[in-house]
């Protein structure tokens, strides 16, 4: 999961401080996290790179929407189960605002979601139908279960599950990275 180690494991120790500068146990470990953490962020990085517009349906926050259209994407938000419910939102002033659409936009190269695992079938197809390369889906789940608003946890099984069911229906498929994340992290990867 992205962000999961930050510092400390293996942290090279002041000269006298009667601790060596031999990374610990975990060394290992919080290395391979932090590889398997930036290999999920570039993955991201590749997806989003290949996306000019997306679709956002349901978020855990604002950040989600607006991160997107600051960074330029053309975004399209689904608020609510009817098929005029969705909005546009875009860059006026310096803030990001939401217009009313009215209808299902014609084509969107990404779908985010922020949905229980069982409505991914039905957000597959409509992905299909509107001509998305790939699926991001966010549950906002920490690790322990708990509610977070950037939380990429997902219950064991139903990330390869969502994975297969994405790839079935040709999309590329993202789990491991909160998307607003991803996002500003755009400029900084090489």
């Amino acid at each position: 999961m992205y962000g999961a180690t930050r510092g400390g494991v293996g942290e090279r120790t002041g000269e006298g401080s009667g601790m060596t500068d031999a990374p610990g146990p975990g060394a290992a470990n919080a290395k391979s996290s932090a590889a398997e953490a930036l290999a999920a962020l570039e993955a991201a990085a590749r997806v989003l790179a290949d996306t000019k517009s997306v679709l956002v349906i349901d978020w855990p926050s604002r950040d989600v929407p607006a991160s997107l259209a600051f960074a330029g994407f053309a975004v399209f938000v689904k608020g609510g189960p009817g098929p005029a419910d969705y909005n546009a939102w875009h860059i006026e002033s310096g803030e990001p605002v939401s217009r009313p659409l009215g209808h299902e936009p014609g084509r969107v190269d990404l779908v985010y979601c922020h949905r229980p695992f069982g409505e991914l079938p039905g957000i597959i197809a409509l992905a299909g139908r509107l001509g998305a390369r790939a699926l991001w889906w966010q549950t906002g789940l920490a690790s322990d279960g708990t509610k977070d608003p950037s939380g990429c946890w997902i219950p064991p099984g139903e990330s390869d599950q969502a994975r297969e069911l994405a790839a079935a229906a040709g999309l590329a498929y993202v789990d491991d990275v909160y998307i607003a994340d991803a996002v500003r992290a755009l400029g900084t990867l090489a």
